[in-house]
């Protein structure tokens, strides 16, 4: 069997983080992977890995790569900047003839424009440094789903939300377009041709850094465009890094921020998918029709096989428990 092919390139931010990017290089060769470095991979020029052109040249050389794979070396922001200029066609082409692109973070910018601009399917995953060269070492559920996409296997995912929604009751969603990522990105891009016009989909956001209440606003502003009641279901991931203000939030926190978009909403507000700034993260066919069912706390999401090579078994790591 020869070895999967996988291009890594720097669409965004630079990587300052050479060591974790090494490792990350280093741990893809160790699982078998064919790799293949860029040649601005870690270029850099104010915040970004190359300035514009070089980034854009970048993300063609990958569209043009014919690897298996195609993953970014980091996320962090750079990619919005060039939403006018990316050469969606080739990226999209390159998509048809069996090219995965694979990201996180502001990675949400060009999986959103690509999906507005040619209905692609991309993958919310991981990154090389942050990911593959995390510090403590990769972790397991995401070597296994990434492993999965490159295999052919992936066909869903599982999680359990927390204590608190135990009592939701979830309707069964089907063939809906599932789509979204990086909140913060996603937002920016309301009202801009590269917003992904999705109705009756599923909506999973993430974050990191940012106070419970920058995430009602962003919320807040999809809701007030009529974006959020088109859905069929919100998912939330991961939100990392939040810091209330002492002496100001007096008990509102992000559990204040669900249960008021709950309250606002008729679709279901579905929480704990493991995704976003964190080590353990499943990997999520943007822009694929998907099915979504949930028992108790248990959701599963399913989409079946996205390759023709795909196996009849529903590949299950069990349960990513996301705190």
């Amino acid at each position: 069997m020869t070895k999967k092919h996988i291009y890594i390139y720097s669409p965004a931010s630079a990587i300052r983080d050479k060591a974790a990017f090494r490792r990350g290089v280093a741990r893809l060769k160790t699982l078998g992977y064919e790799v293949e470095i860029d040649e601005a991979a870690l270029a850099a020029y104010q915040r970004f890995a190359g300035d514009d052109a070089t980034r854009l040249a970048a993300i063609g050389r990958a569209a043009a790569s014919g690897a298996d794979i195609a993953l970014i070396g980091r996320g962090g922001y750079g990619l919005t900047r060039i939403l006018d200029a990316i050469p969606y066609k080739a990226v999209a082409k390159a998509i048809q003839r069996g090219t995965e692109f694979v990201g996180v973070s502001d990675f949400t910018a060009l999986q959103s424009a690509l999906l507005a601009k040619t209905g692609a399917v991309t993958w919310a995953g991981p990154a090389v440094g942050e990911d593959f060269g995390a510090e403590g070492g990769a972790d397991d559920i995401m070597e296994a789903c990434f492993d999965d996409l490159v295999s052919g296997q992936g066909e869903g995912t599982g999680w359990r939300m927390p204590v608190r929604d135990a009592g939701l009751k979830v309707k069964p969603v089907h063939d809906a377009t599932l789509w979204g990522g990086n909140l913060c990105v996603l937002t920016s891009l309301l009202g801009t041709p590269y917003f992904p016009a999705v109705d009756k989909g599923v909506l999973f956001i993430e974050d990191t850094n940012e106070h419970p209440y920058r995430i009602e606003r962003m919320l807040e502003q999809l809701r007030m465009a009529g974006v959020l009641a088109r859905q069929r279901a919100v998912v939330f991931g991961q939100f990392t890094g939040m810091r209330k203000v002492p002496g100001y939030d007096r008990g509102f926190g992000f559990d204040s921020v669900v249960d008021r978009l709950r309250a606002a909403l008729k679709v279901p507000v579905l929480t704990g998918l493991p995704f976003g700034h964190v080590q353990t993260k499943v990997l999520l066919p943007v822009g694929a029709k998907v099915e979504l069912a949930a028992e108790g706390r248990d959701v599963f999401m399913v989409w079946g096989h996205r390759h023709a090579h795909g196996h009849d078994h529903a590949h299950d790591h069990g349960h990513a428990h996301a705190h």
